[in-house]
């Protein structure tokens, strides 16, 4: 069996910057789990991840009763299916044993949760009130649910293909001015080459998974906004410290919102779900629009970015000297 110390835990496992929920409710349970698990049973991370399924459609077996008991329990029960949740990405990577197929595995569980517990507290409490105003709060929930994850995979995606064209286009720039150099015997500054690999993103890392904000790429990308709002370069060293992210009501806080804080708060006010799920929507949709928005001013930031780089290289290239030299160092070509 393994020997993993509480601390290979949360040095391996632990996200750079993390929903506060996870951080502050999640985390010091799960970790201790982690550590319990990794060292003394053979359980998978997919094991972890289809018993996390197992217990959120038992929680949305407790919100089709209805009454306040029941909800409290669902309440219960979606909580430890998340902490499993969260359980089965540690184990992977305190273990080294994560899959491309368990990545899929968790999101398409992840999905089947929130709809099966969206339609059966929902329904139960349609069934105990015939207001029909909880069937159309089930298909918003599971809407915003889905709208959330394509938005953040697409702006994922992008983002990093901007990331890897500036890198290539910086690297190119760099190669080129270090083959003029040497072409007109001037002095060559090896670590510019040293440089220019260091900033390389690393592909396989996820954004949340690791401080990002000194890449000197990102940092490109993020100019607008810090010009726009420098107060925020004041509280990033807490939040970096607390590994919480600014976004503070994201996916992972809405469905808190609507699966914990709702049934706890009908199971005390009869009719509070809908208010609940209501200020719960409204906060995820503010800050999705202020990431939308943050979006927007690193696109435009890019694309000032590339124009002057891709100035810098067209110079270079229209130097006799520098472009025969170049094409023997074998560097990238700008992909922008």
């Amino acid at each position: 069996m393994a020997n993993f110390t509480l601390d290979d835990v949360r040095q391996r496992t632990y996200k750079a910057r993390d929903a506060w929920w996870t951080v502050l409710l999640v985390d010091p349970l799960a970790s201790r789990l982690v550590k319990f698990t990794a060292n003394r049973t053979r359980i998978t991370p997919n094991q972890l991840t289809v018993g996390a399924l197992i217990l959120g459609l038992a929680a949305g077996g407790c919100f089709a009763v209805a009454s306040w008991p029941w909800l409290l329990a669902g309440a219960l029960l979606y909580h430890l299916s998340f902490t499993l949740d969260c359980m089965d990405g540690k184990i992977a990577r305190l273990k080294g044993t994560g899959s491309v197929f368990g990545a899929w595995l968790d999101y398409i569980f992840d999905r089947v949760r929130v709809l099966a517990c969206a339609i059966a507290l929902m329904g139960g409490q349609y069934h105990a009130t015939h207001n029909t105003a909880y069937i159309w709060t089930a298909l918003a929930v599971v809407f915003l649910d889905m709208l959330r994850y394509m938005d953040a995979l697409e702006i994922y995606k992008v983002r990093s293909q901007m990331r890897a064209t500036l890198q290539a286009a910086r690297h190119e720039a760099d190669s080129l001015e270090l083959a003029a150099q040497r072409a007109n015997g001037g002095a060559v500054d090896e670590d510019l080459l040293s440089a220019a690999g260091a900033i390389a993103d690393d592909p396989e890392a996820d954004m949340e998974n690791r401080v990002v904000g000194d890449d000197p790429a990102n940092a490109a990308l993020q100019q607008g906004f810090n010009e726009r709002f420098p107060w925020y370069a004041r509280i990033r060293p807490f939040l970096t410290a607390t590994r919480i992210r600014p976004h503070l009501i994201s996916g992972i806080e809405f469905q808190m919102g609507v699966f914990i804080v709702a049934p706890i708060a009908a199971a005390i006010v009869s009719g509070a779900v809908i208010p609940v799920v209501v200020l719960s929507a409204a906060g995820m949709l503010a800050f999705e629009l202020i990431i939308i928005y943050k979006f927007w001013l690193s696109t435009r930031d890019y694309s000032r970015t590339m124009t002057k780089l891709d100035a810098r290289i067209a110079t270079h290239r229209s130097e006799p000297a520098a472009a025969p030299e170049y094409e023997q160092t074998g560097a990238a070509t700008s992909t922008g």
